[in-house]
């Protein structure tokens, strides 16, 4: 199984994904969508006139809990802001949520609006 991501520009996704991100294309196609690996996972990156209708989650990056802190860092060094916004038990804290002793994840948008979570804790 595969996630896929439309995008209405495709370059600037493309410098969002493996400029900010650091992701590599595994495989390009003709029409311009490209395969990043991501972990043990792919996912697709596909030209869409409806990029960023999606208002939910699209795709979460899973990174186990004693990189959580490294990879937020980073994603804030290179300018992302995180998303916050009510849910039952979570709490926040400088836009990293956290439910219990064992969840944190963020929530951002590609250039797209595209929602897009870094997670660590048992639901990952």
């Amino acid at each position: 199984m595969e996630s896929t991501l439309p995008s209405k520009d495709m370059q600037q996704s493309r410098q969002f994904y493996e400029g900010l991100l650091g992701l590599t294309p595994s495989m390009e196609a003709p029409d311009g969508s490209v395969i990043y690996r991501a972990g043990s996972g792919s996912f697709g990156v596909y030209p869409s006139s409806f990029a960023g209708t999606n208002k939910a989650t699209a795709l979460s990056f899973q990174v186990p809990p004693g990189r959580f802190d490294d990879e937020v860092a980073a994603l804030r060094q290179k300018g992302l802001t995180f998303q916050t916004f009510d849910a039952e038990g979570l709490s926040w804290d400088e836009g990293v949520a956290s439910a219990g002793d064992d969840y944190r994840s963020v929530w951002f948008d590609d250039p797209d609006g595209n929602i897009l979570n870094v997670v660590a804790g048992p639901w990952s």
